[in-house]
């Protein structure tokens, strides 16, 4: 390692040094800033120990500010969903079962509600008949259990019921097996029946607890109003009394003050913080200090029942944060101190050198004006990018290769030249007007403006830059354009996904408010339906509503179908087989609509992410398109292959119809939007092809040349969707 460079900079330094004090002055003010920069340091030192305390009690009040708010958020979350829970106990409606008939046409609705509910722990919904002394148990997917119950227990349940309003009522937590339970009920206009719903509340309160969290390790518990761990980070709490579960854990540390909040404070429905002391954390054991923040969470109003949702930390947190400030700020005074000493001197060798230097560094900086010129001239020549200077009269006076090469010649070509010859009338127009506003104001522009080459469309993005003379006039403009086709094609494309995915979320809503009501209408259909004589006039009346109303119901499912995805394990699928199977189904269709099937099916195609039937459905849906858009015969070619790039199956069904025009591109998987003549189709065909390719991870795109296009002069007219699925993986979830 050469050295030498060190050495002559000590040299040079200690001499500088010898210099500087030779001077009783210099030694004066630099011994009086010492004195000074020690003193300050001092008091500051003081003062910091004084406020430290305060500055600790204001932090952990802070956060413990932060918790209750977690907790607020908390409570918040849980009495939101138990409203929902009601508030779907409500719109339940019980006939009297007489036979198993009637229980399997109720099944369907409580079926749907169960589903609703089953993230939120209801497992089981009951019908409890006081006069038969019989309950109705129902759980998803399985059949209807029918047993007898203690009279006198389940009448006192089913009078406590009816003496509250319908909806409210709520068992008080009771301690079962498979954890702890909660019953929601409510009775009916009927007396004789009563509709509970079953609740999980361990496993309720875990979604809204278990990535709670507060600080770096603090975590939340709810406690019920008996003072019963309903759910905790330590699961052994769980079940267990809060007032004595904490000295099973460690009988040598007194929780005298946890228990008193809990005791005074929770149970009693009020909110507020504090701190207590416990011997472990998160493995951590030892005597600690943790932070508290609690609020009631209102479960019932009949009876009234409340738990309370605590937040707690380690106060450590918090002292960790402060001690790590107090560091770095006396790590930063001791700065000071080296910087104030070396300040002074540093500026007084610095004025002895600079003259010295003066000279090199404008040497230096000559050198490295020519190197940054030819850096620029390489970086211009270099890039992918449209780059050229105008002058007033829209005459190129320099233009880099690319954009040369882009123009079919060499930038020898064009200098001189207007940039009429080279651009389009309508492109011409836009930049001769954009220059002169550049010219007359002096001030940047940034514009763009699509350029047709051949068959495609290409976008530029210009920045139009005045480049000014010595005397500030503008002599010129430089012009740097990029191609922006990709971007404006995926803006495009986010734009149709937004606007499908709104869509999604209104058909959802939408369909879930018609589903009961449409309920209700084929169900009372279906009662008039078996009471009326079949021979007459208004039997047939009847079989048209059950009709028109199952046209509804087939809607209403296609809507849902396109607003849901995701929702379970990923099924394989074979793509070529499923091709096959629905090419029998259609075959004969085709033939007799005079449509010529070509099929170029790949093989060795791996399984894919899709449930078998649903790709069925997907490729019945781009096949009845492509024959409605050939009337009178045309040609249909079904094509699959492995894309190695992307590492996905691909699907190509192609036809020779009169095509999407360009207006209508944008519009094609939007629900309930079709070309097609009134009564033969309903416009959900698409949407619900885009709706299950999305769900299992797949792309759909669409290319088309309609008869109105002026590309159909040159090329065939017709439609392809090209339909991209990734491979299937064991165990994945869509």
């Amino acid at each position: 390692m050469d050295l030498s460079f060190i050495k002559n900079f000590i040299r040079t330094f200690s001499q500088d040094l010898k210099l500087l004090f030779r001077t009783k002055r210099t030694k004066r003010v630099l011994g009086f800033l010492l004195f000074a920069t020690l003193l300050i340091l001092s008091i500051s030192a003081y003062l910091d120990f004084r406020s430290s305390r305060n500055l600790r009690e204001i932090a952990k009040k802070q956060f413990n500010e932060e918790q209750l708010v977690i907790a607020r958020n908390i409570r918040w979350n849980i009495e939101r969903e138990l409203e929902f829970i009601r508030r779907e106990i409500g719109m339940i409606t019980v006939a009297k079962p007489k036979a198993s008939e009637d229980l399997m046409a109720m099944q369907g609705g409580l079926e749907k509600t169960l589903l609703r509910v089953m993230k939120n722990g209801i497992f089981r919904i009951n019908i409890l008949d006081q006069v038969q002394k019989k309950m109705y148990s129902y759980e998803y997917s399985q059949p209807w259990m029918i047993q007898d119950f203690a009279s006198e227990n389940q009448s006192i349940f089913m009078d406590s019921i009816k003496e509250v309003p319908q909806g409210a009522y709520a068992s008080f937590p009771v301690q079962k097996t498979g954890g702890i339970h909660m019953i929601l009920g409510r009775s009916f206009v009927d007396p004789r029946f009563t509709l509970t719903m079953e609740l999980d509340i361990t496993r309720f309160l875990n979604q809204f607890l278990k990535n709670a969290r507060s600080g770096k390790t603090g975590y939340a518990w709810v406690v019920a109003q008996d003072g019963i761990f309903l759910d905790h980070p330590y699961t052994e709490f769980i079940g267990k009394s809060a007032f004595t579960a904490r000295g099973e854990r460690n009988p040598e540390m007194s929780h005298e003050t946890i228990n008193f909040i809990q005791e005074n404070q929770m149970l009693m429905g009020l909110e507020g913080a504090g701190s207590y002391q416990t011997g472990w954390h998160r493995g951590i054991t030892g005597e600690i200090e943790k932070l508290i923040a609690y609020c009631p969470i209102t479960v019932s109003e009949f009876p009234l029942q409340r738990w309370s949702v605590a937040v707690v930390a380690p106060a450590s947190e918090v002292d960790e944060y402060i001690n790590q400030t107090y560091l770095w700020r006396s790590l930063f005074q001791v700065i000071i101190i080296i910087v104030v000493i070396f300040a002074g001197t540093a500026i007084l060798l610095n004025e002895m050198r600079w003259t010295r230097e003066l000279e090199e560094k404008v040497e230096e900086r000559t050198l490295s004006l020519k190197k940054s010129e030819e850096k620029y001239r390489s970086l211009v020549e270099s890039a992918e990018d449209f780059i050229y200077t105008v002058n007033p009269e829209g005459e190129f006076q320099s233009i880099n290769s690319f954009t040369a090469a882009f123009l079919g010649g060499s930038p020898e070509d064009f200098i001189g030249k207007s940039i009429h010859l080279v651009f389009p009338d309508e492109a011409f127009a836009k930049n001769q007007k954009i220059l002169q506003l550049v010219f007359r104001h002096g001030r940047s522009i940034r514009d763009e403006f699509a350029l047709q080459v051949g068959d495609h469309e290409l976008w530029l993005s210009v920045n139009f830059m005045p480049v000014r003379e010595e005397s500030g006039g503008v002599g010129s403009i430089l012009c740097i354009a990029r191609d922006v086709t990709n971007e404006k094609n995926m803006e495009h494309q986010l734009i149709n996904a937004e606007k499908l995915a709104s869509m999604g979320t209104l058909a959802a809503g939408v369909a879930h408010e018609i589903n009961n009501p449409l309920g209700v209408i084929l169900g009372f259909t279906d009662l008039l339906v078996r009471k009326t004589p079949k021979d007459t006039q208004a039997y047939e009346d009847l079989k048209t509503i059950e009709r028109q109303g199952m046209n509804c119901k087939r809607i209403v499912e296609n809507l849902l179908r396109f607003a849901r995805f995701g929702g379970g394990k990923t099924e394989k699928a074979h793509i070529n087989e499923e091709l096959r199977e629905i090419i029998t189904i259609v075959g004969h269709t085709l033939e007799m609509e005079n449509i010529e099937l070509v099929t170029h099916l790949a093989k060795d195609i791996p399984p894919v992410q899709g449930d078998p039937r649903e790709l069925q459905q997907v490729f019945l849906n781009l096949i009845n398109n492509a024959s409605s858009a050939m009337k009178g015969g045309g040609k249909l070619t079904i094509r699959s292959r492995w894309d190695e790039k992307s590492r996905k199956a691909e699907v190509q069904i192609e036809d020779t119809g009169h095509g999407i025009s360009r207006e209508n591109m944008d519009r094609i998987f939007e629900p309930f939007f079709t070309t097609k003549p009134e009564g033969e189709g309903t416009g959900l065909g698409l949407a619900v092809t885009y709706g299950i390719i999305s769900k299992y991870g797949g792309t759909i795109d669409c290319e088309s040349i309609s008869t109105d296009s002026p590309l159909s002069a040159t090329r065939s007219r017709g439609t392809v969707f090209s339909i991209k699925m990734p491979i299937y993986h064991e165990g994945a979830s869509v």
